[in-house]
């Protein structure tokens, strides 16, 4: 392990929360709220810090998958500990775990809350609650490269470690381009609907905080029954746009570079999009009498579906009173969620259709055993160590989504409770059901529970082996 590489780049992310932390500094200028001096003082606390720890330049510049895997984790839980300082000293959320749970939500995207009463907040930690949804959603390392060349051409162990998904490619060939590329394009769209969002008279702080939460598909409410507030028009931009964010950004990349046929050829988002139609149109039919007018009820039901399989977590409806039978279809999605390369979570699309792909192939070989059959995904063929690693994953997945469930049960909540609230933060959706529904929060839960969750959101947003490896004693033998 090449711990002054690693050091080092630790302190580089240091200047870069320290820049994140200049937009709340300003939020409070502009509200003249006193609460800006807490994040203020966290901020000098960064570049003070951040100044020492990169004064001395890394011995060596060996940089394998053990240091990005390492890196990326120490990335992720550093930021969220110094995120959660301001919230602390502000008194905001006083509770250290409870704040730590809090930004960690934030930065994993997902979206889940101890907070009873959000409207209380300052406007400063309301925009600092969102803005770490649109920092977390890309990745932070990811946006870090797109400007420091920090480890040259090893970047690509960080990026892998860090892009949600099976496998992550280059789109051109310098990585960093690469990485340039997908914020130029997370960017554009961000704007985008802020400028709708303004369009149809949302007011700007509302838009601003709301856009964050539907890019970094977090759903941090600024209003304590979410989006319900708003209008039909306001509620239509956000799900059309949750949809957006959920799509593989490098479908995106080969629109732009007008590769249309390439890009609407993706067996992957095809898959989402129809998962998408399906579940709203079944949800639909099984909730149309719970309202008024078959419009609304598409409305929300479609809302709800784009919120719950992009794993955004806003809400217009309590689909926690909907029948079991739509319930089912949420939590099903839950687990599904959205494609690989977005800014989505949950298992991902894609593993989803290779693990069916790999049953497939294994039911065949029962019935022909010298078949010889090729598994396609995106029109190419998938390699068994591709299959391997899926299934890998999906094992590792259940392992700790049970070790979880079975810890946060201790509190003696419903089983629904327990279960749905690990599934909410293990896959950083944001609300589950019962207890923790659209209309409810977690802060009932034990401290001990709030940690395990809060391990969880960050084992679901980094794809559970780079947090995974930091428990393993060989990952720290120096090479």
């Amino acid at each position: 392990m090449n711990f002054s590489i690693i050091r080092y780049i630790l302190g580089n992310i240091l200047y870069f929360e320290a820049a994140f932390l200049v937009l709340p500094c300003i939020t409070a200028l502009i509200y003249r709220e006193e609460q800006g001096f807490a994040y203020l003082v966290v901020l000098a606390g960064c570049l003070v810090a951040a100044f020492i720890i990169t004064r001395f330049k890394p011995k060596r510049r060996d940089f394998y998958t053990k240091e990005g895997f390492a890196t990326v984790s120490l990335t992720w839980i550093l930021i969220s500990i110094v995120g959660a300082i301001p919230f602390v000293i502000t008194g905001e959320i006083s509770f250290a775990v409870d704040a730590l749970f809090e930004i960690v939500s934030g930065f994993t995207t997902t979206g889940s809350s101890i907070l009873t009463n959000v409207e209380a907040l300052s406007h400063t930690s309301l925009i600092w609650r969102s803005f770490s949804h649109w920092i977390g959603g890309m990745g932070i390392l990811v946006f870090v490269l797109t400007i420091l060349p920090m480890v040259g051409g090893h970047n690509m162990y960080m990026i892998r470690a860090e892009s949600p998904g099976p496998s992550v490619e280059k789109l051109v060939p310098k990585i960093r381009k690469s990485a340039s590329l997908l914020y130029i394009i997370y960017i554009v769209l961000t704007l985008a609907q802020i400028i709708l969002l303004l369009a149809g008279r949302m007011p700007a702080f509302d838009a601003i905080c709301t856009t964050f939460g539907t890019a970094g598909t977090g759903g941090f409410g600024i209003k304590n029954n979410s989006m319900a507030g708003y209008s039909d028009y306001v509620q239509i931009v956000t799900t059309v746009f949750m949809i957006l964010f959920g799509v593989n950004f490098s479908v995106y990349f080969l629109f732009v570079m007008k590769r249309f046929k390439q890009g609407l050829k993706s067996e992957e988002v095809r898959t989402y999009l129809l998962i998408i139609a399906v579940s709203i149109a079944l949800i639909t039919a099984n909730v149309r009498e719970s309202f008024p007018s078959l419009h609304e009820a598409v409305q929300h039901v479609a809302f709800s579906v784009a919120s719950v399989i992009t794993t955004t977590g806003f809400a217009t409806a309590d689909f926690n009173a909907w029948p079991t039978f739509s319930k089912g279809i949420l939590v099903t999605i839950m687990f599904i969620g959205a494609c690989a390369g977005s800014t989505g979570g949950g298992l991902k699309v894609s593993r989803i259709i290779l693990l069916i792909k790999g049953i497939k192939k294994e039911m065949q070989l029962f019935l022909h055993p010298r078949s010889v059959k090729v598994i396609k995904f995106e029109g190419k063929p998938i390699q068994g160590e591709m299959i391997r690693a899926t299934c890998i994953y999906f094992v590792a997945y259940v392992f700790l989504f049970a070790i979880s469930v079975l810890l946060v049960s201790f509190d003696g909540f419903s089983t629904e409770t327990s279960f749905t609230a690990v599934v909410a933060t293990m896959n950083n959706i944001g609300p589950g059901m019962d207890m923790v529904g659209p209309t409810g929060n977690f802060s009932e839960f034990s401290a001990a529970s709030k940690i395990v969750m809060t391990f969880d959101m960050l084992a679901g947003r980094l794809e559970l082996f780079p947090i995974l490896l930091l428990f393993v004693p060989s990952t720290w033998k120096r090479s």
